[in-house]
C-alpha cells in the first residue's frame, strides 16, 4: 500500500479505456476483463475456423442483404458503446468490468438493456460475420455472449444486487438482460 493511501489520500485518477476514472473503486474480481478477452477469442477462433472449414454462405440478393443488415449490426454497436460510455463518465462510473461502481445507472442505454457494452460486443461479431460472409461470427457470437453471461454478467448482477439492494433488483424487472 502507498504512503499515499495510508495516509487517507485519495488515489490518482487511472486511466482507461474509457477515459479517466473519476472516483476510486473496488476490484470485482480477477486481473483480467473476461468479456472482451472472450470476443476476442471468439473473433480468433471463427477466422481460424474458416480457414480450416469454411461454411457455406448465402447467394445473391440473400448476401446483399445480410451485408445491409451487418452494417446496421455495426453501427448499432458504435451507437451503443459510444452513448454507453458517456453515460458511464457522466455517472463516475468504471467501464472496467472487473471495477465496482459505486452509482447504478439506470439512464440512457441501460434503460434499455443492462448490457449494452456486451450487446454491443455481440452485435460486433454478429455485424462482421454478415459483412464478411464469415458464415463462424454467427454461432461464436452466440457462444461468446452466452460464455460472457456465465462468466461476467451474473456475478456482477449478484454484486450489483447485494450493494444496490431493492433498487438494482427493481431495475433489474424493469430492463431486460440483453434486449
Amino acid at each position: 500500500m502507498s504512503d499515499a493511501r495510508k495516509k487517507g489520500a485519495k488515489p490518482l485518477p487511472q486511466a482507461h479505456a474509457g477515459g479517466v476514472e473519476a472516483a476510486p473503486t473496488r476490484k470485482a474480481g480477477g486481473i483480467v476483463p473476461w468479456p472482451p478477452v472472450i470476443y476476442v477469442v471468439a473473433i480468433v477462433v471463427s477466422l481460424a475456423l474458416h480457414q480450416v472449414v469454411p461454411l457455406p454462405w448465402f447467394g445473391q440478393p440473400m448476401a446483399s442483404i445480410l451485408v445491409a443488415v451487418g452494417w446496421l449490426g455495426v453501427l448499432a454497436m458504435a451507437a451503443l458503446f459510444l452513448t454507453a460510455f458517456r453515460t458511464l463518465a457522466r455517472a463516475k462510473t468504471p467501464i472496467n468490468p472487473n471495477a465496482r461502481p459505486e452509482h447504478l445507472v439506470t439512464e440512457g442505454p441501460f434503460g434499455i438493456t443492462r448490457n449494452p457494452i456486451y450487446l454491443g460486443n455481440t452485435l460486433l461479431l454478429l455485424g462482421v460475420g454478415m459483412v464478411s460472409g464469415i458464415a463462424w461470427f454467427i454461432p461464436l457470437a452466440l457462444v461468446a455472449a452466452f460464455v460472457t453471461q456465465k462468466a461476467a454478467i451474473e456475478r456482477e448482477e449478484r454484486w450489483l444486487a447485494e450493494k444496490f439492494g431493492k433498487r438494482y433488483r427493481d431495475y433489474a424487472k424493469r430492463v431486460r438482460r440483453w434486449i
